[in-house]
């Protein structure tokens, strides 16, 4: 199939690695021309010299550059955009995206760890969608995804942070996807269950050390609960992503599409 936007220009968020340097990757491979954006320069470097020479450069019409941000801050934000916009063109497609906060229960979650959830999870996408939206309306063409979490659908024990900031940016993005419609935009949500990143890694040493075993057995333990009895591949990750932010998916918005092997049982 061909997906209709090569030639695009798309800012991936938080994409030096896991989840975000998987979209990346599939983007590119469409032919679309991708900024990487994280805190590690170095790696972005990297990962931009990988897909020119996967993909070729400007001369082909496909083209990457690495960006230096933090995207937790306004001066992070203006920068990255204005940066991909000044080298790459008009934002097509943003994807959004960012590291998850610390595990932690519902039942000791303390003021602090409530703002950092909006902090971290809603403040730095709404102003991504901020920086970008208007041109996508007038251009009357775009795609804004975010990588989310199955936890939006079902609450994940012990990331109480994480489910509370997560579900508050669905909301938004949910209702945002009706008003924007019309203008040929779709907004869409794609939650990752159990993805073979560093990120669930992390997460699998912190389950192992507060229960008191190994590593290896979580994940022995989480892959019984998963019908495809595996974790996913990040390629596959990418792959649905690309096809969310593609011309063909022009019909589908508001939609959070879960990326999981089956792990969440509900529709």
């Amino acid at each position: 199939m061909d997906l209709g936007i090569s030639g695009k220009t798309a800012l991936v968020a938080a994409s030096t690695g896991g989840l975000g340097l998987a979209v990346a990757r599939a983007l590119a491979a469409e032919g679309v021309r991708v900024a990487i954006v994280g805190r590690r320069r170095d790696r972005a470097k990297e990962i931009v010299a990988e897909l020119q020479a996967a993909y070729g450069t400007s001369a082909t019409g496909f083209d990457a550059i690495a960006i230096e941000a933090d995207l937790t801050t306004d001066e992070g934000i203006e920068s990255a955009v204005d940066q991909t916009v000044a080298d790459l063109g008009p934002i097509d497609i943003l994807v959004l995206n960012g590291p998850g906060p610390k595990p932690g229960a519902a039942a000791t979650l303390s003021a602090d760890d409530i703002a950092a959830a909006f902090d971290l999870l809603v403040k730095p996408h709404h102003a991504l969608v901020s920086h970008t939206l208007p041109g996508m309306r007038e251009r009357r063409w775009g795609r804004i995804l975010a990588i989310g979490s199955s936890g939006v659908t079902a609450p994940l024990p012990n990331l109480a942070v994480s489910n509370t900031g997560r579900a508050a940016l669905a909301g938004y993005l949910k209702t945002l996807a009706a008003e924007v419609a019309l203008d040929e935009v779709t907004v869409n949500l794609l939650l990752p269950g159990r993805i073979a990143t560093d990120r669930v890694a992390q997460l699998d040493h912190a389950a192992a050390k507060r229960r008191g075993t190994t590593a290896e057995e979580i994940r022995l333990e989480s892959r019984k609960t998963i019908p495809a009895r595996r974790y996913g591949e990040p390629a596959e990750f990418g792959a649905a992503a690309a096809f969310l932010c593609s011309a063909p998916a022009s019909y589908i918005t508001g939609v959070a599409l879960r990326c999981d092997g089956g792990l969440i049982r509900s529709l």
